[in-house]
């Protein structure tokens, strides 16, 4: 009994020590990760004052999802905490908050590049949505930013945990989003704006956070187990749906058996967008290869 006591002992010890050095690692390679630094050169961009484009920037800030992570007055909110994995803060952009003191060029370097302007990458800044964002329309966000009225509020630090850590190091958590984006300096357009594939195109990035690059849903990255994947989007998730049902799911929420979607699913903030950017929506989903949804 003795013998089988200390062998169990053993085994622990070792198992333990095995887990302290696998987070050793992963802890290391988090930290060197986060302290690399980015180069960006993006042609500087020009405020625009007209009352059209800052009332566009609004827009932008509320259909984009800017609202939802960090509040209709973006003075910053808890997004959600997951346990060992994350908590998720985000931070007050206003001109009272991290913005204060930033020119127009880093502010857009944060949204598109996920770069802070000391050169090192953000935390879970969804850069992947915004990256093709075009010059014409991050200039209106940014301005829209400037206009929100300065705020002190301070929602706190976002947190990475232990199993966060690991995750990160086993390449199953985009931590670092501005690793995985063009960094190179180069114009963006947007396609003209329409009720079109090519303009529901550059609206879908937006959406790629939640419901993966290619649309086919996934478990939103960071998120406790027990929220629900995100769904597929192609036509092999979509199924039987109407262009007026996927209206229905923006403007209402609703599924079209009447029943509610998720609540996590930002539809709030999809509802008021434009018919037309709906429509542009709906027709590039029309255009996906059906893919099978993903197991989480």
């Amino acid at each position: 009994m003795r013998k089988l006591l200390k062998w169990i002992a053993t085994l622990i010890g070792v198992l333990v020590l095995a887990a302290l050095v696998a987070f050793g690692l992963a802890w290391v390679k988090t930290d060197r990760a986060m302290a690399r630094t980015y180069t960006v050169n993006d042609l500087p961009l020009t405020l625009p004052t007209d009352a059209a484009a800052l009332a566009h920037g609004g827009h932008l800030f509320v259909t984009r999802g800017c609202a939802d992570c960090h509040g209709k007055d973006g003075a910053g909110r808890l997004v959600f905490d997951a346990g060992p994995v994350i908590k998720l803060v985000a931070p007050n952009i206003t001109r009272g908050g991290v913005t204060k003191g930033l020119t127009v060029d880093q502010i857009a370097a944060a949204i598109r590049h996920g770069v802070k302007p000391d050169g090192r990458p953000m935390v879970f800044m969804p850069t992947t949505d915004f990256h093709e964002m075009s010059d014409a329309d991050t200039a209106a966000l940014i301005a829209h930013l400037q206009s929100l009225p300065a705020s002190a509020n301070d929602p706190g630090k976002l947190q990475i945990r232990p199993l966060g850590i690991l995750m990160y190091a086993m390449g199953k958590f985009p931590l670092l989003p501005a690793e995985d984006v063009d960094h190179s300096p180069r114009s963006r357009l947007a396609p003209p704006a329409g009720a079109t594939a090519a303009y529901g195109q550059y609206l879908a990035h937006g959406c790629t956070g939640c419901h993966g690059n290619d649309l086919a849903g996934q478990h939103v990255p960071g998120t406790p187990p027990s929220f629900k994947d995100a769904q597929n989007l192609t036509p092999a998730g979509i199924g039987t749906w109407k262009e007026a049902d996927f209206r229905r799911a923006l403007r209402e929420g609703k599924r079209p058996d009447g029943s509610d979607i998720d609540p996590f699913m930002p539809w709030q903030a999809f509802s008021t967008m434009s018919d037309e950017e709906i429509s542009a929506l709906w027709a590039y989903l029309q255009t996906l290869p059906p893919v099978a949804s993903k197991k989480s």
